[in-house]
């Protein structure tokens, strides 16, 4: 006989700007480290005329300080949606994962976990590289072969858990959340992730914190509930 995996129940795979961060805390490094040139980047990016991968590339140069100016700044100006220790302790006490994927840089991400006590939470993000000269550069380890646009590419990581779990739910903001939000079961959108949704036909539920995300869990979880039928609005 064959043994067949049990697949565990259910994941949240989770942005990080905008959404466990409610700032976009790459943007105001960018802004606080780089001079104007990045915004004509993102603007360029936003407008779907550049990938992420390639926009990094070009900001990397573009930054003014040290690993440890930019680390003070993240401790101070991090705005973390208070909501959002709560959702892990009750995800974990109800054995659902959470993992955050991130099309930011990995060292604010790091230092903002622990900041919280959350340090022991999986992410997935690009990897900024501190030389002894103070010079920035970004890799991009989790980068699609085939797609190459995002650094991190959150369809592919997405997928690759896939066969672990019965259910994976996605909880994003957006641009960089648009792929894998297409192929999650369950998709909690805000912003530019709730429109690009709504103009791909995507179904979505609308969110502001994580306070929203854990009431409809909870009504998923619910042992009289039979699925999630009737919990994605069409609004």
């Amino acid at each position: 006989m064959h043994n067949k995996k049990t697949k565990k129940p259910f994941l949240v795979l989770s942005d990080f700007d905008g959404t466990i961060c409610t700032m976009d805390m790459g943007n105001e490094v960018l802004n606080q480290f780089t001079g104007e040139e990045w915004r004509r980047i993102d603007d360029e990016y936003c407008a779907g005329r550049m990938g992420s991968r390639e926009a990094y590339g070009i900001m990397s140069s573009l930054f003014k300080g040290t690993r440890e100016e930019m680390l003070g700044y993240i401790h101070r100006n991090e705005r973390m949606d208070h909501n959002f220790p709560e959702f892990r302790r009750f995800c974990a006490d109800r054995g659902i994962d959470i993992k955050i994927t991130s099309d930011g840089l990995d060292f604010y991400i790091s230092v903002i976990l622990q900041k919280y006590g959350l340090d022991d939470l999986e992410f997935f993000a690009n990897r900024a590289v501190f030389s002894d000269e103070g010079r920035l550069s970004i890799s991009f380890p989790l980068a699609s072969e085939e797609c190459g646009r995002c650094g991190t590419c959150k369809r592919q990581i997405l997928e690759g858990y896939r066969s672990s779990y019965e259910k994976i739910f996605y909880v994003g903001d957006g641009h960089s959340d648009v792929c894998a939000a297409g192929k999650a079961d369950l998709v909690f959108a805000k912003n530019v992730l709730y429109v690009k949704c709504r103009e791909g036909d995507i179904p979505c539920i609308p969110y502001e914190t994580f306070r929203d995300v854990q009431n409809h869990l909870e009504r998923i979880l619910n042992p009289r509930n039979t699925g999630m039928d009737g919990l994605v609005s069409d609004e």
